[in-house]
């Protein structure tokens, strides 16, 4: 995910060289991170996944957003780029930063698996209109979702068989496992499934 950070920087300063920047860029405490590209089967998934819930968006007060959608956090003061992010009702913006999303879904790579399902999840939990955050592995089949209660704690469910189903109840649409992963081609043995 990050490369090497430009140090010390506020909030402002990183949004007006983000903005004009040729690539995207995070940012967290102080400091501005490059975003890495992605692979071939990062790609796919993200394309897969746009077309299978913007077909089911259609007609919904639901908006889906493609990884150019930067989202803040302030509780932290995060800034990232989600793979896919859905915002349900009017957007509440911050220039060009959603600041009410109702659904984040990041793809993981070998170099972000463990921050997309550790830290910054724990950036992500404390947006108030966040209902539901899913990880998407893409060197096996396996879709994390957790969703938030109405008591506020996370609930986790694990699909990692083609015939699971995602249910995304927070916008109204489901994933088909088999689905989204048709056109991933793993390396290797096939992955567990």
């Amino acid at each position: 995910m990050a490369t090497q950070p430009v140090t010390h920087l506020s909030p402002d300063e990183y949004i007006a060289l983000d903005e004009l920047a040729d690539r995207k860029s995070e940012y967290k405490n102080g400091e501005m991170f490059a975003i890495s590209g992605a692979t071939f089967n990062h790609n796919v998934l993200a394309f897969e996944l746009a077309a299978l819930l913007g077909r089911q968006l259609d007609g919904t007060p639901c908006r889906g957003l493609t990884s150019d959608m930067r989202v803040h956090v302030p509780a932290t003061n995060l800034y990232a780029y989600p793979d896919l992010t859905v915002v349900c009702g009017p957007p509440r913006m911050e220039r060009t930063t959603l600041l009410n999303p109702t659904l984040i879904v990041e793809i993981l790579s070998p170099a972000t698996e463990g921050y997309d399902r550790g830290r910054k999840f724990d950036h992500y939990q404390t947006i108030d209109s966040l209902a539901q955050y899913v990880t998407v592995a893409q060197d096996r089949v396996q879709v994390l979702l957790h969703t938030r209660t109405p008591e506020g704690h996370w609930l986790l469910t694990s699909a990692t068989r083609r015939e699971d189903t995602v249910d995304l109840v927070s916008i109204g649409c489901a994933i088909r496992v088999g689905e989204l992963y048709q056109a991933v081609q793993f390396e290797g043995p096939p992955a567990a499934g």
